[in-house]
């Protein structure tokens, strides 16, 4: 009994030292100038803030993705995007799932503020997001990612709410 009660505490431990470099990797990159492939980051102070006229977007269609952080709560996350017509766009799958809306937080936060900021080939741009839910420019929109990304998004799926389709327009 005392040989499988030190069994099963060397096991314990040995489980807890790679949850623990999981948990203190997230919570350090919370603090750090935008995120990293795996954890969200701390806001994007780094690089400079556009002004000038609104850009040509086309570039990000030639990028696989950008840093993107809400104001509110002012945490980033990197995130697929794609231009279509000059504007430019983010969306969020799985928003029809309970694990998904519970996942992605961001897609329920940017519809209440969508004041965001994102930060392409390290230029940061004011943005403010609005989400679209239907409209005949879905159909180019949703060709346009599965062009560029391994994504089934379809204009279906953004009108049934499966996927948050967010225009990042200039801030007003």
């Amino acid at each position: 009994m005392s040989q499988l009660k030190n069994g099963l505490i060397i096991l314990i431990c040995l489980l807890l030292i790679p949850i623990t470099a999981v948990c203190t990797a997230a919570v350090k990159q919370r603090f750090s100038d935008g995120p990293n492939r795996v954890f969200s980051g701390g806001p994007l102070e780094s690089g400079d803030l556009y002004s000038g006229p609104e850009p040509d977007w086309s570039f990000v269609n030639e990028i696989p993705t950008i840093e993107m952080q809400l104001m509110t709560p002012p945490t980033s996350r990197v995130i697929w995007t794609v231009e279509h017509n000059s504007k430019l766009y983010v969306w969020s799958g799985y928003m029809g799932t309970t694990v998904g809306r519970m996942w992605k937080q961001w897609p329920i936060q940017a519809e209440r503020d969508g004041k965001a900021l994102i930060r392409v080939n390290g230029v940061r741009y004011e943005r403010q997001l609005a989400r679209i839910k239907s409209g005949a420019e879905l159909t180019g929109i949703a060709a346009a990612i599965t062009n560029k990304y391994p994504s089934r998004t379809t204009r279906e799926g953004i009108e049934a709410g499966d996927v948050w389709l967010f225009e990042a327009g200039p801030v007003d």
